[in-house]
C-alpha cells in the first residue's frame, strides 16, 4: 500500500466483471453513458493535472499552503449493486474531492483544515462536510497537543483514507475501511496528545491518545441501512476515547502498531415498518462499542506488504418507550482483517493484490451462509501518468454480502430483488492532486 508520491511514502505523508462483457466495452460504456456531471469532472481531472502545483499565499506575513484532490470512478459488477450505485449496469456515480489549508502561526503552533465532498451512489450527494479543523502545538518532539476536529489515529490508514493518491488501491480493503461508513470513525471533536519517542537501538515509538465527540454523517451508510431496515434515524451522537501506538522497529522498513477505541452511541429515531406502528419512537444506546486493532507494514525496495486486524465488541440496546419501555439487545460484534502486497514494477506502474475479510459474529439469518461474511480478493494496477495524475484499474471477487445490519457496501434499496452470494466487480478510478 505504500505507493510513492514524488519519492515520499505514505508513512512519511501520514500528518469482477461479467464474463460476456469485455473490459474494452466497459470502458466505452463509461464514456457513452451521458452522465454529464461525471464526465465534466473526469475532464477536469485530466486537464488540471497537466499544470497542477501546490498553491501558496501569505496572510499577515505567514505562508498558507493549499492542497487538494479530485477523483472520478466507474464501477461495473455482475448481479449485485455495490455502495448504493447501480453497478450492475455500470455506474460513474463515484466522485469525491478535498481541499485543505494549513499554516504555521509560530514555529511550534500549526493550524489546518480540510473540506471534503463526494457523491457515491446515494451517499452524500455533493453536500460538503468538514473533515478536520484543528490547532496543533508541539512543545517538544515527544509531546504535543491537538484540539478541534481532529482525524482519529486508528490502524494503518484511517487518517489517510481520503487521500486516494497515496495508495495503490482504487478502494481500500472494504472489510476494514468501508467507504460507506467513512465518517463514523474518521474524526472526532476534542483533544489529542501525541509524540515520538526515540528508543535508541530499539527504533522509535509514536503515540497518540484522544478524547472527544464522535462524528456522524446523516447522508452516509449508517443512516441509509437503518432506514432500509425500517428504523430511520433522526439524530445520532456519542463520545470517543482511544489510543494508537506505532513502533518503527530496528528492522529497516518494518512498522508495527496497535490501536484501541471506546465509543458511545446515542440514537433517536422512529419505526417506519416491521414490529411497531409507523412513527413509533425509539432510542438506542451502545453498551459497549469497542474496537481493538493490530497492524503492520514492511517496505523493502520496490515491495510493500501490509496487514491489519480489527475486533469490534458492539452491543446496541434499543428502547421503545411507548411500548412499556421494552428493550431489544442487538449484538453487532464482528471481526475484520486484510493482507496486502504491492510492487513498484516500473517507473510509473505499480501492481498489487489483497485479501479482505469481514465476518459477522451473530447474523440475523444464520442459515444463510452468505450473510455472515464478505471475502474480497482484489488485484490492482496503478499508472502514474505524471506527478499529479493517477489511473487505477481494479478487479474485485467478493464472496458473501454480510448481514443486513452490517452496512458494508450491500443495501436493500439498491438490490430490491435480493442478493446473490457472489459479486464480481471492475473498478476504474482516476485522481488528480496538488
Amino acid at each position: 500500500m505504500g505507493a510513492k508520491v514524488s519519492g515520499t511514502t505514505v508513512w512519511q505523508l501520514r500528518s469482477a466483471v461479467r464474463p460476456d462483457h469485455p473490459h474494452t466495452e466497459i470502458i466505452e460504456e463509461f464514456f457513452m453513458k451521458g452522465f454529464r456531471t461525471h464526465l465534466i469532472l473526469a475532464a477536469l481531472v485530466c486537464t488540471a493535472s497537466l499544470t497542477a502545483r501546490a498553491q501558496e499565499f501569505r496572510v499577515f506575513n505567514r505562508s498558507v499552503q493549499v492542497h487538494g484532490s479530485l477523483s472520478q470512478g466507474f464501477a461495473y459488477s455482475n448481479d449485485n449493486n455495490f455502495l448504493t450505485m447501480k453497478t450492475s449496469d455500470g455506474s460513474p456515480a463515484f466522485t469525491d474531492g478535498a481541499l485543505n489549508l494549513s499554516t504555521s502561526i509560530t514555529d511550534k503552533f500549526h493550524v489546518a483544515a480540510q473540506a471534503y465532498d463526494r457523491k457515491v451512489g446515494q451517499l452524500d450527494d455533493f453536500r460538503p462536510q468538514l473533515d478536520f479543523a484543528y490547532g496543533d502545538y508541539r512543545f517538544v518532539s515527544w509531546f504535543g497537543v491537538r484540539a478541534g476536529q481532529v482525524k482519529t489515529p486508528l490502524g494503518l490508514y484511517n487518517d489517510t483514507q481520503d487521500a486516494d493518491f497515496l495508495h495503490t488501491w482504487a478502494l481500500l480493503p472494504q472489510g476494514v475501511y468501508p467507504l460507506d461508513l467513512r465518517s463514523t470513525m474518521l474524526s472526532h471533536t476534542g483533544v489529542d496528545i501525541y509524540g515520538r519517542i526515540p528508543l535508541k537501538k530499539a527504533g522509535k515509538l509514536a503515540y497518540a491518545a484522544y478524547a472527544g465527540e464522535r462524528s456522524f454523517d446523516n447522508r452516509g451508510g449508517y443512516y441509509i441501512f437503518s432506514s432500509d431496515l425500517g428504523m430511520p434515524i433522526t439524530s445520532a451522537s456519542g463520545r470517543v476515547t482511544g489510543w494508537d501506538l506505532r513502533w518503527t522497529t530496528p528492522l529497516k522498513g518494518l512498522t508495527l502498531g496497535s490501536s484501541w477505541i471506546d465509543m458511545t452511541q446515542n440514537r433517536d429515531g422512529s419505526y417506519s415498518q416491521a414490529m411497531f406502528p409507523p412513527h413509533t419512537a425509539y432510542k438506542a444506546t451502545s453498551a459497549p462499542e469497542r474496537t481493538t486493532v493490530g497492524y503492520g507494514d514492511f517496505q523493502r525496495g520496490k515491495w510493500d506488504f501490509a496487514g491489519e486486524y480489527r475486533a469490534e465488541d458492539y452491543w446496541l440496546s434499543i428502547l421503545t418507550p411507548s411500548f412499556g419501555n421494552s428493550v431489544f439487545l442487538w449484538n453487532g460484534s464482528n471481526e475484520s482483517w486484510f493482507l496486502a502486497g504491492s510492487v513498484h514494477a516500473m517507473k510509473r506502474l505499480s501492481l498489487g493484490v489483497y485479501h479482505s475479510n469481514f465476518h459477522v459474529d451473530v447474523p440475523a439469518d444464520p442459515a444463510n451462509k452468505a450473510t455472515n461474511h464478505i471475502y474480497d480478493e482484489v488485484a490492482t494496477a496503478r499508472l502514474d501518468l505524471n506527478r499529479f495524475w493517477t489511473v487505477k484499474a481494479e478487479e474485485h471477487f467478493m464472496d458473501g454480502y454480510g448481514d443486513l445490519y452490517s452496512a458494508h457496501g450491500f443495501y436493500e434499496r439498491s438490490n430490491p430483488n435480493g442478493f446473490k452470494p457472489r459479486t464480481d466487480m471492475l473498478m476504474l478510478r482516476t485522481s488528480f492532486f496538488f
